[in-house]
């Protein structure tokens, strides 16, 4: 069914995400998605000197990814057990390739696909230092990097898939969060 109300507060006040259907309601703690939100922002700042403009997140209903190349993590934890994601679309990943590493492919290839493997890694570990003090432990797997127009990320969890677009000059990324 489609999506009846949708709030989101980017800001300190905010406590959850609602998002009704006419079937089910999926409450998804802001105090929990926003340090992933937060560490991507940090990480292009910090390592591509990029800022990238955050966008109204959104109840995502399918597995096709909206960029062109994807980074994807599991965590597992005592209290949860979910996965992120992080795709870009092909000319902001070879922007952030510039800028991290002053040289610029043709294409996505596989420096751009390390690239996103290794973000990947820093997001989810810069996200799980500000869980941790909050008592949110997790493990993080080995992200997986898919490639190609129109591929497909798969998160293994049965919690709704809640995705925040991000614009930029040169594109848009995406992450989505999936957790039990």
């Amino acid at each position: 069914m489609s999506l009846k109300a949708m709030v989101f507060a980017n800001n300190a006040r905010a406590s959850k995400f609602y998002f009704r259907t006419e079937t089910v309601v999926t409450i998804m703690r802001a105090e929990f998605v926003n340090p992933f939100l937060a560490s991507l922002l940090n990480v292009l700042k910090t390592m591509a000197s990029m800022e990238l403009a955050p966008q109204k997140p959104r109840l995502k209903r399918d597995e096709v990814a909206r960029g062109d190349v994807s980074g994807l993590i599991g965590m597992i934890g005592p209290k949860t057990k979910g996965s992120m994601s992080v795709t870009f679309e092909e000319g902001l990943a070879l922007e952030i390739m510039q800028r991290m590493l002053g040289e610029r492919p043709h294409g996505i290839n596989e420096e751009v696909t390390d690239m996103v493997g290794e973000i990947t890694n820093m997001v989810t570990g810069g996200a799980k230092r500000i869980l941790s003090d909050k008592g949110y432990e997790f493990e993080m797997a080995t992200p997986a990097v898919v490639s190609g127009r129109g591929h497909t990320i798969t998160h293994k969890c049965d919690g709704a898939i809640i995705i925040m677009p991000f614009d930029s000059e040169y594109g848009k990324a995406y992450i989505e969060i999936c957790f039990d």
